[in-house]
């Protein structure tokens, strides 16, 4: 068996046909979806990344307002900042870029964001709702994994999945996604016992380590015909790639994702997808 490929740069590519048209839609109501980006530092993968999300809303026609401050930016100005945005009526989302600063309160700041512009899916209120079956905005990442098992027709009823990860960004969020989808869901970490047999129970893996150094997913860890998501980066000789032994997984699995062109390309998609929805809740 050879494993079909997850293609993450199609399926985005789709989701962002989708939001296109609404924002159309949108527009010829008198309303201009608008995404506010707020980065604190000067790390340079998080501008790549702010500067992506700006870039992808521009082509889709999403308004954009673009906030850079400095790495010593205090917590009660970036607060100030937060609530300013949140009175605004133009702007329907707001995404402040994690990490932040080790001086500032990331908790603070995300608790701060008006749960009706979270477009990240991140506060307190938003992580209730997706607990009780009830988020309108989803964190993004995990919304992205969830539409790309949906476009490929890969059933989660009654399938033990497996994800290696337990972070509010990924892991958690994911947990509630797949039981509301009737899935079984088992959640590991660095401290799980035995974690290459509880993968070899797996019908479907979502990894999202992001150290190779410390774990990657080897093709005896899979059982014949699972299905491998891959969520992680990292760089190998100067490549980008993920969790898994690519190569040789792939030919124990029936589907995979790639990295790059697999999960990747659907955080921005979905990022934009949820300004969309912010803005229609938003006006009504």
């Amino acid at each position: 068996m050879v494993a079909q490929i997850i293609s993450g740069l199609t399926v985005a590519q789709d989701v962002k046909e989708r939001v296109k048209k609404a924002v159309e839609e949108l527009k010829t109501s008198g309303i201009i979806p608008c995404l506010a980006t707020v980065l604190v530092g000067d790390d340079p993968a998080s501008a790549t990344y702010v500067n992506s999300k700006q870039k992808t809303a521009k082509e889709l026609g999403i308004a954009t307002r673009d906030h850079r401050l400095a790495a010593t930016f205090k917590q009660h100005e970036l607060l100030e900042l937060v609530q300013l945005l949140n009175n605004d009526p133009e702007v329907h989302g707001i995404l402040v870029q994690l990490p932040l600063p080790k001086h500032i309160d990331e908790f603070a700041i995300i608790n701060t964001i008006s749960p009706l512009k979270d477009v990240d899916g991140l506060t307190p209120y938003s992580a209730g709702m997706l607990q009780n079956g009830m988020a309108l905005l989803k964190p993004c990442t995990p919304s992205g994994v969830m539409e790309l098992l949906d476009y490929y027709k890969i059933a989660l009823e009654g399938k033990d999945v497996v994800i290696i990860n337990r972070s509010n960004l990924v892991g958690k969020p994911l947990v509630f996604m797949l039981l509301e989808r009737n899935a079984t869901v088992t959640v590991c970490h660095s401290k799980t016992r035995d974690l290459p047999a509880r993968l070899r129970q797996a019908d479907i893996i979502i990894t999202a380590v992001g150290n190779r150094e410390r774990f990657t997913l080897k093709a005896d860890m899979v059982k014949e015909g699972a299905v491998v998501i891959d969520v992680a980066t990292s760089r190998i000789n100067g490549k980008l790639a993920g969790d898994a032994d690519f190569e040789a997984v792939k030919q124990k699995a029936s589907w995979i994702t790639p990295v790059p062109g697999g999960v990747g390309p659907m955080t921005i998609a979905m990022l934009m997808k949820n300004t969309v929805t912010a803005a229609s809740i938003l006006r009504g």
